[in-house]
């Protein structure tokens, strides 16, 4: 069975750091593009990035750029999210998910994706 398993999130100061892994059992993560979405309260999920199966693309969120970092680790199966300079705006639940595509690029759209983790919490407070 195909599995993604977000860990990570937590409770954080503003201006503060965290790390999101997203970890696949039952697969490899080899031809699959990732994508990490979140969703706040009363609010519509949005995607925050995604990184191609090879690594090469990455595309964020405008929100996000030059604070989230995107990356992954075949070897370890597994990809991550690297959040600096957290705000309170980026309070939410967030989820991995994949998609097998051999092309290069990626989506931030989530209807792209059809494996998804069950999510980690992250809140952003003082």
């Amino acid at each position: 069975q195909l599995q993604l398993v977000e860990s990570g999130g937590g409770l954080v100061q503003p201006g503060g750091s965290l790390r999101l892994s997203c970890a696949a059992s039952g697969f490899t993560l080899d031809e699959y593009a990732i994508g990490w979405f979140r969703q706040a309260p009363g609010k519509e999920r949005e995607g925050v990035s995604c990184i191609s199966w090879y690594g090469l693309s990455k595309v964020y969120l405008d929100s996000v750029k030059g604070r989230f970092t995107i990356s992954r680790d075949s070897a370890a199966k597994a990809a991550y999210l690297q959040m600096n300079n957290l705000r309170p705006e980026d309070t939410g639940v967030y989820y991995c998910a994949a998609v097998r595509r051999t092309s290069d690029g990626c989506s931030t759209a989530g209807r792209s994706y059809n494996y998804w983790g069950q999510g980690t919490q992250v809140t952003v407070s003082s």
